[in-house]
């Protein structure tokens, strides 16, 4: 099927393929394509894949076409290929498409000998082409592929989904319409799941856990208690292959009958359908289409005949190779659970991520009211955000709200962070008093840069009036950290202090997508720009600080010529090179450039330097022109994943504070202990979520301590794939190819961060 990032992965395979000197084809129309040859083969280079990046169409062009369908053409599959040398073959599709090739790679030889026999190639050619050795990138919107934490298509299908829900949900709201959702997932339910948790839908339907048996009676009295609170709609969110335990489909249709009869609620019902195949792919697609392309390339390489056919997936930031078959078989093992009604298992064998953001979707979607409260649980917790607004600061406070009032706690919120809590501006919350929040941006709080250190004492009395044990933080490094660690470094002279502080991170380095994905599309419409007036180079200026995460993975996104970031030195030598880089691609095909610079890159390297250098070497050759983004990149509504991630930020941190707080009740101590005195700081790490202290990780020298910058800082990793994409010559021995691993049940039960 097609999918948007398809395109991200052929420009991929194709550059890297032809950086490390091999000869590259093109075949349109998938199996297809293959088996009638001819124009549909087609050698490319390296501008071929040029501003292909962003498109919504697949380039190529695929085809639902099985090469087990090709009959008496069967020969002209390896014929087509022998005939141009091709004995390696990438193939970017679902897990049917990956089957077929493994199976075309195991019959190869008999094929080849066939070609003999009948004397369309020579015994000579045979021997030379008698190897074929196949490379998968998978490609689902269903993210049903067992190994990878995501596959591509996935991230820009939810894209379409949210849209479709925060735009729905401004009528609903209006007319108090309750909406049935229909989304895709034949068999795999991670899209309707992922868009119920970052949508706080009502109810969900997924194949891997049908309803109880009277799950309509359930679901209505729930539609009709949201409502008895103040609420003016009702989200269901439904898999198109949801069925009860009995096997029997659940429609949308059958539930929209449902409420109307029982409920007499004005019902909608929206199927999306192929909306989730189309758009503009989103940033992390582009990036996860990238990165596997160029690992294909080189398991291809690396290849021998006893090497497995192979899949290139994702875990957790990185690249790895699996046996394609192995993932193949657990996939299987999936529908097969499901088919013996094995649905707890089957959720298992999604993976820990999945099974994880089950229980976080039954934890938040419904309070439960607890039947016995112990002493400890009866504890205060408060919430605020400081720093910059980012996307996803509102989500994480609804989750840490939600989960405290599940733990038994009461919760407060305070407004305009530390300023706020020395003035008092304290409130405590309910669970409905934060519905809603999920889809909006910046901070529903407020919040400040204002550190506690001048307001101490008015601290301390907020904290003694509202009788506070235990304070959640969620903003940037600055603000988040500096200011907790200023709280716990005030608890010898205050009593007060001795409470459970936790931060969370909020900054660039944290893997933000929002401001990424309107970073993206704004340099989309500056190429498009650029494209239209002939041999125009913009020079485009991004956040971020000294981090230069924002420019460098956005660089790669949109295929940017440069980016230059604080992290990765640059000098004149340097920008000479790129200048001359530029001006010879202008030269080409090609006349339109970006270049990206962090706002803090360098200190007399500025932005109206670049323009001017730019402009003055490349004067009869291209024009310049500057933008500056600014804070557009923190405006508007948070993504799919931001909504994610800081919910389960939140709920990781409350979790731990609830932990903290029953130790310090059972040691009958009213203060905590050392552990408890070290600022916690909650954040992902690899693949997982991870709490430390609050100095881990973050470097004590004093440029790093000044600059707020981590001691490893995975994404510098990345520089190298910007630049060999956009064509610099790079030493292949700063690559470092992903490693063979091997999918079991085990593996897939290990914690993963999304």
């Amino acid at each position: 099927g097609p999918l948007t990032g398809m395109n991200a992965a052929v420009r991929a395979v194709t550059r890297m393929g032809i950086y490390v000197g091999a000869k590259v084809f093109l075949i349109c129309e998938g199996y297809e394509g293959l088996v009638e040859g001819g124009e549909n083969i087609k050698q490319a280079n390296w501008l071929s894949v040029s501003n292909i990046i962003q498109l919504l169409r697949t380039v190529i062009g695929s085809a639902r076409c099985s090469l087990h369908h090709a009959g008496e053409d069967a020969w002209l599959q390896p014929y087509n290929l022998v005939q141009r040398g091709i004995t390696n073959l990438c193939v970017i599709g679902g897990d049917g498409s990956l089957t077929g090739a493994n199976i075309f790679r195991s019959e190869w030889g008999s094929l080849l000998a066939e070609l003999v026999k009948e004397g369309k190639i020579s015994e000579s050619t045979a021997q030379t082409y008698s190897h074929l050795n196949i490379a998968g990138l998978v490609g689902s919107i269903d993210n049903d592929f067992c190994g990878t934490d995501m596959t591509i298509g996935t991230d820009s299908a939810l894209h379409r989904i949210m849209e479709v829900i925060d735009a729905i949900t401004t009528t609903a709201q209006s007319h108090q319409r309750t909406f049935v959702l229909e989304v895709m997932g034949r068999h795999c339910g991670y899209l309707a799941l992922v868009s119920a948790l970052a949508s706080g839908a009502d109810w969900l339907f997924i194949p891997e856990a049908p309803p109880e048996d009277g799950w309509e009676n359930f679901m209505c009295e729930r539609l009709g208690e949201t409502r008895s609170r103040g609420s003016r709609l009702n989200i269901i969110i439904i898999a198109e292959g949801a069925v009860d335990r009995n096997g029997k489909p659940i429609t949308s249709s059958y539930v929209k009958d449902l409420v109307v009869q029982r409920l007499g609620y004005d019902t909608r019902v929206t199927v999306l359908g192929h909306v989730q195949r189309g758009g503009t792919p989103s940033a992390f697609d582009r990036i996860l289409s990238s990165k596997m392309g160029m690992e294909a390339v080189m398991a291809l390489l690396e290849a021998t005949p006893d090497t497995p056919a192979c899949v290139v997936s994702l875990s957790g930031n990185q690249s790895v190779r699996l046996p394609l078959m192995e993932c193949v078989q657990m996939t299987k093992e999936v529908q097969k659970a499901m088919d013996e009604k094995r649905f707890d298992e089957a959720i298992q064998l999604r993976g820990r991520s999945f099974e994880n953001n089950w229980n976080i979707y039954k934890l938040l979607a419904h309070q439960k009211i607890s039947k016995e409260k112990s002493p400890w649980m009866v504890q205060t917790v408060a919430i605020l955000n400081v720093g910059a607004p980012a996307a996803g600061m509102n989500a994480a406070v609804r989750s840490a709200v939600r989960s405290g009032i599940c733990q038994g706690h009461t919760v407060y919120v305070v407004h305009d962070g530390f300023e706020g809590l020395a003035k008092g501006q304290v409130q405590e919350v309910s669970w409905h008093d934060v519905a809603g929040w999920l889809g909006r941006g910046g901070s529903m709080l407020g919040t400040k840069r204002t550190l506690p250190k001048s307001y101490m004492e008015k601290i301390v009395d907020s904290i003694r009036t509202y009788n506070i044990h235990a304070l959640l933080v969620v903003g940037g490094f600055e603000e988040s950290l500096r200011g907790c660690a200023a709280v716990g470094e005030a608890r010898e002279r205050y009593e007060e202090l001795c409470i459970v502080i936790i931060g969370g991170m909020s900054k660039p380095q944290n893997l933000p997508r929002s401001p990424l994905g309107r970073f993206c599309t704004s340099c989309d419409r500056i190429k498009q720009s650029a494209s239209g007036t002939k041999r125009r180079v913009f020079i485009v200026e991004t956040m971020g600080g000294y981090c230069g995460y924002l420019a460098t993975v956005t660089g790669i996104a949109v295929g940017a010529d440069a980016a230059y970031v604080f992290e990765d030195p640059f000098n004149i030598n340097d920008l000479k090179v790129n200048v001359e880089h530029m001006t010879e691609k202008m030269k080409t095909e090609i006349q339109r450039g970006l270049v990206l610079r962090n706002e803090k890159s360098h200190e007399h390297y500025t932005t109206e330097f670049l323009y001017n250098l730019y402009s003055s070497e490349g004067k009869g050759v291209f024009d310049c022109r500057t933008n500056v983004l600014g804070h557009l990149q923190q405006g508007g509504a948070p993504t799919p994943f931001d909504r994610n991630y800081g919910t389960k930020l939140g709920v990781k941190a409350m979790l731990w504070m609830s932990e903290k707080l029953r130790a310090v009740y059972r040691s009958l101590s009213s203060a905590a202990t050392a552990e408890e005195q070290r600022c916690q700081l909650v954040a992902l790490r690899g693949r997982n979520l991870c709490l430390g202290a609050g100095s881990a990780g973050w470097s004590r020298s004093q440029s790093g301590a000044r600059h707020r910058m981590p001691r490893e800082q995975w994404w510098l990793n990345l520089r190298l794939m910007l630049k060999m994409l956009a064509h610099y010559r790079i030493s292949m021995a700063d690559y470092v190819s992903g490693e063979l691993e091997h999918v079991t049940r085990r593996t897939l039960s290990i914690e993963k961060g999304f």
